[in-house]
């Protein structure tokens, strides 16, 4: 073999080498990353099931403040199921669409849903009712499930607000006791403002109607509630 043969026979194969170092390389490379990705994924899960597991925990262990006066409806199919739930997506606020009423009256009404005539019958309650006065009634527990959010009743905490007029605008008490209540639920049960919706956003329905029809006011509203949370 002539020296320029060997010569060559030598870059061949020192060129060989470099391309199994090369190849070693990226296969360590490749492994080192999908394990990193693995591990990320891993963590995501534990921390997502980890914040579900205290977010149960958080609803499950919620009780009623001293401000907030407990008026539970009667156990029955209608207004009160007592099917009980473990999470708590969205919190949802409405007006009760009926001028002048009282917080009292609208949870008697919810109430009377057991006993009415089969013809009368209907679905309907609200965890919470604020009335004109910035009163606040605890109709359902927050750990069942209540009949105001449809399809969204499983995973939703509705809050009936009282208005003394057609416009459907809050009054002063009503709207602070609002902002009062949904900061508290949201810091419980690790909620944020954006977490606040509209029955409007939930079905379409006209409701709160005031805070469907002059969006400036809801933003307002959503603004206080996040200012109260942090």
């Amino acid at each position: 073999m002539s020296e320029e043969s060997g010569k060559r026979m030598r870059q061949r194969q020192l060129e060989r080498r470099r391309r199994q170092r090369r190849r070693r390389r990226i296969k360590v490379a490749v492994e080192r990353l999908a394990l990193f990705v693995l591990l990320a994924v891993a963590i995501l899960f534990m921390t997502s099931a980890l914040l579900r597991a205290r977010k149960r925990e958080n609803l499950q262990a919620l009780s009623l403040p001293d401000w907030c006066q407990e008026a539970y409806l009667p156990v029955n199919p209608y207004s009160r199921p007592g099917t009980e739930r473990t999470k708590v997506k969205n919190i949802v606020v409405h007006y009760v669409a009926n001028p002048g009423t009282t917080a009292q009256e609208n949870r008697n009404y919810f109430a009377g849903m057991a006993d009415a005539p089969e013809s009368e019958r209907r679905s309907v309650s609200s965890h919470f009712i604020i009335g004109l006065d910035g009163e606040i009634l605890c109709c359902v527990p927050v750990q069942e499930v209540a009949y105001a959010n449809y399809p969204r009743n499983e995973d939703t905490i509705s809050i009936e607000c009282c208005h003394p007029d057609d416009s459907g605008k809050f009054t002063q008490e009503t709207q602070e006791s609002l902002v009062k209540l949904v900061s508290w639920l949201c810091s419980s049960l690790d909620l944020k403002a954006s977490d606040v919706i509209r029955h409007y956003d939930v079905s379409g329905k006209n409701c709160p109607k005031y805070y469907v029809e002059h969006e400036d006011a809801w933003t307002a509203l959503k603004d206080e509630i996040a200012d109260q949370i942090k």
